[in-house]
């Protein structure tokens, strides 16, 4: 462990109980200027934990720096002991242009523990990597659902680590989804490298959402409360779903969509989930629940193609889950609001009589 009463982070010597602005060089620009990611290191006045919290490593993706700055915006807010690496935007380079990628079409998030003579994404993640996860013991990493998609508030993390999924319950967005991550992603190589860290997803891109940023600030100092950083309970729901199966639900035809249910929403198998036809209301085609689930993620734009996703259905044991999940949604206000908010985003209809189409096989 560090000396804790002084300690050099970035090349900034930081005292203990005190908080400070730095740099991390990443890369370099086509003109040979360096290209710096900024964060905020806080130091709690006690030994404690090392936690990043980064948002934005794909760069359209702002829920997460909403959060992070939200906090940020109290000068007094930190730990009372350990240390939090606050990163609005780790994907610099996209963030400047609006987009997902990095210059060279690559995914950073796909791009870890990185190579440090590799492509520039590579030698990217590895100064990120080396900086940041190899001196942290958790992490927290932010994320909306991609373009033209949104997300029901979740957490995703690997079910078999026993501290991801502590920290995971400690967040408290009520949805939690099993899963190690694609290789090469943020979470899988800095749970494998032992810092273990959740996935949180919220929302769209290209916005800051108040019902999503609002769930991200609750969970990320719920963490904190648990790895005893900050005092004070978390305030978590009661009970949480953990889903180990999830699918998309494809488009079968194009045409306009018409959506019956909104991110949150709790299914039964053969209930409605959306109905498309032509621009002038014909030929009718209906897209059903193939199991009782919860919408996890669903389209945001309503003209399909065939193969298209439209509905991202988390698997639930039976109809009688399904009505225990709604109840238990209902009795979160943060859970209630961020399903109320996310479903005002898309016309929400009640299915017109038509005859409907088979549904897909679960895969």
């Amino acid at each position: 462990m560090k000396d804790w009463k002084t300690q050099n982070w970035f090349g900034h010597e930081i005292e203990a109980g005190s908080h400070q602005n730095v740099d991390l060089e990443i890369s370099e620009s086509y003109s040979g200027r360096n290209i710096s990611i900024p964060l905020r290191v806080i130091r709690g006045s006690k030994p404690g934990p090392t936690v990043f919290v980064t948002g934005a490593l794909h760069g359209d993706e702002l829920n997460g720096t909403g959060a992070i700055r939200s906090l940020l915006a109290d000068p007094e807010w930190g730990p009372s002991c350990g240390n939090v690496l606050m990163i609005p935007v780790l994907n610099v380079l996209g963030f400047e242009r609006h987009s997902r990628y990095l210059p060279d079409r690559r995914d950073l998030n796909r791009c870890f523990p990185g190579n440090a003579s590799g492509s520039m994404a590579t030698r990217m993640a590895k100064v990120i990597f080396d900086a940041v996860v190899a001196q942290c013991d958790f992490g927290i990493d932010l994320h909306t659902a991609a373009v033209r998609r949104t997300n029901y508030p979740n957490v995703r993390c690997d079910f078999k680590n026993q501290e991801c999924l502590r920290l995971a319950m400690a967040f408290g967005a009520g949805v939690l989804l099993d899963g190690r991550g694609p290789k090469g992603s943020f979470r899988r190589e800095a749970t494998l490298a032992g810092c273990p860290t959740i996935v949180v997803e919220g929302g769209e891109v290209w916005k800051v959402e108040p019902s999503v940023l609002e769930c991200m600030t609750r969970g990320i100092v719920n963490v904190l409360k648990v790895l005893e950083m900050i005092e004070g309970e978390p305030d978590v729901p009661e009970n949480q779903v953990r889903l180990k199966h999830t699918k998309w639900v494809r488009a079968e035809h194009g045409g306009f969509m018409d959506m019956h249910v909104s991110p949150g929403s709790t299914v039964v198998k053969g209930q409605p989930l959306a109905t498309n036809s032509s621009l002038v209301q014909e030929d009718h085609n209906r897209l059903e629940a193939p199991f009782d689930g919860i919408v996890i993620g669903m389209t945001t734009l309503p003209a399909v193609q065939p193969g298209e996703p439209v509905i991202h259905l988390g698997k639930l044991a039976s109809p009688k889950t399904a009505r225990r999940v709604e109840k238990q949604t209902q009795a979160d206000d943060m859970q209630r609001t961020a399903q109320e908010h996310l479903s005002t985003n898309m016309q929400v209809t009640e299915p017109i009589d038509c005859e409907p189409s088979e549904s897909e096989p679960v895969e």
